[in-house]
């Protein structure tokens, strides 16, 4: 196996909003890189995109006019497989999330990359190991978890499968912070892992309420922007996409527990074809833009101290099945999210067992047992 200093060829599997930008990254940090994708019209996407941004990096002085050229020299765009990756030394897969068809990638990636390259996946939600089941060398295959957009953020959440060395982690590792990012280790191989993972039950939570009728998005998230926040849950599930949300809250239902699931309100949403942003319509109207959230709407009903709270909790869960530790949980929070401070730090002057009676009330109120406090919150232990 390759050290992280002897890499010089990366290829990126996927030209997409995530996979152009990975490949950007790379080529900034001196890597020859060659980046693939089904369809030519995909890939001259994804170029185009590249050329752009580092265009514009060069403009704003971010980069230099050599580190541009040289970049641009760097990139080898292609929709051959095996020439993408017969010569590489670390592989990074950005292809959908869909459990099958990166299963057939990494089937072809193992057959044509060499024998030492490690395969990276850039999943944000599924399992490492079910993904390096299909290969012949599931020690080599790593979860390299990067947030969008790329460029800007600095958090690569390193996810260790079952059968992944600890050479591969610390190479990986090492990649990343070559990329100019900061790793941040997944001890264990758990669904969402570390950011997504926490933020999963916040969804669950505020579905809950507005399946209810407690409250409404907008009133939702006039709660949350006037605690501060930059924007509210349901304005940012818009953003990103329902569909993309439904996914992933589908996925947990069936790998974690049935209350991770979609909430009445996204699934109808969804199955009308509103799907935020995108589409102009989701839990907001996009059709003029940004949508206007009147802050003097925000509900009472419950707090942005209860969001705290249940992110504690499932921050807590992963310290007990040693996905993680405080430090890191917290630091993946503030670098995956923008949020000021991790849910362990926010929670550090609250008692637990005032915490522990509210999530005993919230857990009852929405009939949720995945609110109900653990052990290790109750007892004060994560501190």
């Amino acid at each position: 196996m390759y050290n992280a200093a002897e890499i010089q060829q990366v290829a990126v599997i996927g030209a997409g909003d995530m996979g152009h930008g990975i490949a950007e990254v790379a080529l900034l940090a001196g890597y020859r890189v060659h980046l693939y994708d089904i369809k030519q019209e995909y890939l001259d996407r994804g170029v185009k995109r590249i050329h752009d941004s580092l265009a514009k990096l060069a403009e704003k002085g971010k980069i230099d006019a050599d580190t541009h050229e040289r970049s641009r020299q760097l990139l080898h765009p292609t929709t051959d497989l095996s020439e993408a990756v017969s010569a590489a030394q670390f592989v990074i897969e950005a292809v959908p999330e869909v459990l099958k068809i990166k299963q057939e990638v990494f089937q072809k990636l193992d057959q044509l990359a060499p024998e030492t390259a490690i395969l990276g996946t850039n999943t944000s939600n599924m399992s490492i190991s079910d993904i390096a089941s299909v290969t012949r060398r599931p020690e080599r295959v790593v979860g390299v978890h990067f947030f969008n957009p790329v460029v800007l953020m600095k958090l690569v959440e390193v996810i260790r499968g079952e059968k992944t060395t600890e050479e591969t982690m610390q190479t990986a590792c090492e990649v990343c912070r070559k990329l100019g990012k900061e790793p941040i280790r997944v001890e264990k191989d758990v669904p969402s892992f570390i950011v997504n993972r926490i933020n999963a039950p916040i969804r669950v939570f505020l579905g809950a309420v507005v399946d209810a009728g407690e409250a409404t998005p907008e009133e939702i998230d006039a709660m949350v922007r006037d605690a501060g926040e930059p924007m509210g849950p349901f304005e940012l599930l818009d953003y990103v996409g329902l569909d993309i949300t439904y996914d992933s809250m589908d996925y947990r239902r069936q790998v974690l527990d049935p209350e991770y699931g979609p909430f009445e309100a996204l699934e109808k949403l969804v199955k009308a074809g509103h799907l935020g942003k995108k589409t102009g319509q989701g839990f907001y109207d996009w059709s003029n833009g940004r949508p206007a959230i009147d802050l003097s709407k925000k509900t009472d009903v419950i707090s942005f101290r209860d969001i705290q709270f249940v992110k504690l909790n499932e921050a807590t869960k992963l310290i007990e099945q040693g996905v993680s530790n405080a430090k890191d949980i917290d630091r993946a929070m503030v670098l995956g999210t923008g949020d000021r401070v991790g849910p362990i730090e926010a929670c550090k002057d609250v008692p637990p067992e005032e915490i522990a009676e509210r999530l005993d009330e919230l857990a009852s109120r929405y009939r949720k047992a995945i609110l109900q406090p653990t052990a290790l919150l109750r007892t004060g232990g994560y501190r």
